[in-house]
């Protein structure tokens, strides 16, 4: 059980502590309670009072005899029976629930709503009825005297669900947008609709009329209060027939009497999150509201802070147990959280024996921190020279090291270290002078890569951050030249920014200009240097900086015109000088080989085109061939070699007695047909 003390008040956290897994054996739960000392020592108020990863939602019956608590995963409700300290039942569904009701004094009517639209109807023995809405919904409330259920979601209507003739009835149209909760008044069962758009409707359901409409989003904004964004209505709940607390999106608690359209206080929380539930506490005049981060607890008349409850995890719901002292959360852990506050009221009869537990403590108290003590390690006590105290009553083990008296330590501290006092002068001393040469000038060490770069950053960091947004530029700037991850654009080769290149010179039109200003500035510090007392008047410019903004836009265009029209010189002159190196090309012929131009070849094939196929082959082979391919610089040439006058003489050979040849096949032939006549007129 831990202790806290938030504004001198005492809160008991009961749920803090182990807790064991579920898959475990009875035998080895039992093995571990026997011998973990931790597990032997914490309070579990209420057994197996956990969800298996988170809880969504806690309830107390009317007749404060059951506890509900549902959560996942699998999405699931849980019954705690607080006579028998122990669950009583526990039920699975298909989808999450987003609200539940108890309609019944205890666990045997109760209404579930949904993620997925459904709305579950449970009975004692389990589900009942199910049924479906139109829209999702995300709040529901009953109201006694018709039997109606409200649901109310991301829509501007309010469904009715009239429980004893088991009907939808017509809907109430509200002129929000959507309808993030609702609440009847227990009095006179006034519908209060907390919207969207932050306003309060109440709504009559004996006339089925709006009553009235109460804007919250003006009244949340006041010099006491940081809201940020649209205060839309979260939280809704009546502390009797006239007075009304309204919880926002941005963080702020307003209390309403419903006769007059102007809070009687509001409170912030100062975390801008949104107000999860709100609940009076009547015997102590005191309302506890909780968003995420913290449950608080303050005064309903002057809203002074009375203490606060800050669990390690986010909250998603809050129960208070009536006329006790005792607080019941759901987290965004398995344990659902129980804090005691014995300022607030006593504990509930079920578990009177808190009041016994925390007057015994009271009585004994053991003090956490150890103020007349302190902890050393063991290589501070041999540097002290006090090792030889080690298994003596003036050290005491803990953890990794010791316990010593305070006096002792001082006395040992003084003897050992005699020139410390002076050693902490030095110190001061020290740093009083960095302190005083932060403010002169200071030499640059700049890299050899990009040192154009660092230079620019060095002076980003120079420069007086007056705004946020030079804040965070001097933040960024810092972690570019000393983070470890940007230390290769500095070093290596590779990263060197060229600025002679054509992007770079296109990107940066102004480069000349703050080459420029980097002069000046370098001449101003070469001028400070020299002339030490003399100091500028603050807030007044020199004239050298002193410049207009279309002054600026004109050097800046100018700059940029003068850039691309060195380019263009650039780029001309260059185009000379590689058609200047161009050398023209040669080729060279073979003795007795002729070239000729294209005008001649088209005369030389219209003279081959009289002549007969024959006789063109007869030319090719008495004499070489060349072939011209292109045009005039970009010439090829096919030559083809001369024959011999014997291998003339042999083809022409060989052309003749293969005419002689075909001479005599032709006359057999015809020999032969004259004798085939003959035979046939015989």
């Amino acid at each position: 059980m831990q202790v806290s003390k938030a504004n001198n008040v005492k809160v008991y956290n009961l749920s803090l502590g182990k807790s064991l897994p579920e898959w475990l054996s009875d035998r080895k739960r039992r093995a571990l309670q026997k011998s973990d000392r931790d597990l032997q020592h914490r309070i579990q108020l209420i057994q197996d009072f956990e969800m298996p990863s988170v809880s969504n939602g806690v309830q107390m019956t009317a007749d404060n005899q059951f506890i509900l608590a549902t959560g996942t995963y699998k999405p699931r409700v849980r019954c705690y029976e607080v006579t028998q300290l122990s669950m009583k039942f526990e039920r699975c569904f298909d989808s999450e629930v987003v609200k539940f009701h108890v309609l019944s004094e205890d666990y045997s009517k109760i209404v579930f709503l949904q993620c997925d639209r459904y709305v579950e109807f449970h009975a004692r023995y389990g589900r009942y009825h199910r049924l479906r809405i139109p829209k999702f919904g995300r709040d529901l409330a009953y109201h006694e005297p018709s039997c109606d259920l409200f649901l109310v979601g991301a829509s501007p209507e309010v469904y009715r669900l009239n429980l004893e003739q088991g009907r939808f009835l017509s809907p109430f149209v509200t002129e929000a947008s959507a309808i993030s909760t609702c609440s009847v008044n227990p009095v006179h069962h006034l519908l209060a609709l907390g919207t969207l758009e932050g306003r309060v409707e109440c709504w009559d359901p004996r006339s089925r009329k709006q009553a009235a409409i109460l804007d919250c989003a003006l009244s949340s904004v006041t010099m006491e209060t940081q809201v940020k964004g649209m205060p839309s209505v979260s939280a809704l709940k009546f502390k009797d027939g006239l007075q009304m607390a309204v919880g926002t999106s941005t963080g702020q608690v307003l209390l309403y009497d419903i006769r007059s359209d102007k809070p009687l206080l509001v409170k912030d929380h100062h975390y801008s999150l949104p107000i999860q539930a709100v609940d009076f506490h009547p015997q102590s005049e005191m309302v506890v509201s909780t968003d995420s981060r913290a449950v608080r607890i303050w005064d309903v008349h002057t809203g002074k802070a009375f203490t606060a409850i800050e669990p390690e995890h986010n909250i998603n719901g809050m129960c208070l147990v009536p006329s006790s002292g005792l607080i019941l959360t759901a987290n965004e852990t398995p344990k659902l959280g129980v804090y005691f506050v014995p300022s607030l009221g006593p504990a509930p009869k079920w578990c009177a024996f808190l009041d016994n537990l925390t007057e015994e403590l009271e009585d004994s108290p053991n003090s956490t921190v150890y103020d007349d003590y302190k902890f050393v390690t063991r290589t501070e006590l041999e540097n002290l020279g006090l090792s030889h105290l080690v298994g003596t009553s003036l050290l005491r083990a803990y953890m990794h090291g010791y316990f010593m008296d305070i006096r002792l330590y001082h006395k040992a501290k003084a003897i050992t270290e005699p020139f410390a006092y002076e050693d902490y002068v030095k110190t001061k001393i020290k740093q009083k002078i960095e302190e005083d040469r932060a403010s002169r000038v200071k030499i640059r060490k700049l890299p050899k890569v990009n040192a154009m770069l660092a230079s620019k950053l060095q002076e980003q960091q120079e420069q007086e951050q007056t705004s946020k947004a030079k804040r965070e530029k001097k933040a960024e700037a810092d972690g570019i030249l000393h983070d470890d991850r940007f230390a290769a654009l500095f070093k290596n080769p590779e990263f060197q920014v060229d600025e002679s290149s054509e992007d770079f010179r296109l990107l940066h039109p102004v480069i000349t200009k703050q080459q420029k200003q980097q002069q000046k500035a370098a001449q101003k510090r070469a001028m400070l240097q020299q002339f030490d007392e003399l100091e500028e008047e603050e807030g007044r410019p020199s004239d050298e900086d002193s410049s207009s903004d279309d002054d600026d836009d004109r050097s800046w265009q100018e700059e940029l015109r003068r850039q691309h029209q060195q380019l263009r010189e650039e780029r001309r002159a260059e185009a000379r000088t590689q058609a200047a190196q161009a050398a023209p090309k040669f080729y060279e012929l073979k003795k007795g080989e002729e070239f000729s131009s294209a005008a001649g070849r088209k005369q030389i094939s219209k003279r081959q085109m009289k002549t007969s196929l024959a006789d063109r082959l007869s030319q090719e082979d008495e004499q070489g061939e060349v072939k011209q391919i292109g045009s005039a610089g970009n010439q090829q040439l096919i030559f083809t070699i001369k024959k011999s006058a014997k291998e003339t003489k042999l083809k022409q050979d060989t052309r003749e007695h293969h005419m002689e040849r075909k001479k005599l096949r032709r006359s057999a032939g015809q020999l032969a047909g004259k004798s085939r006549a003959g035979k046939f007129h015989r």
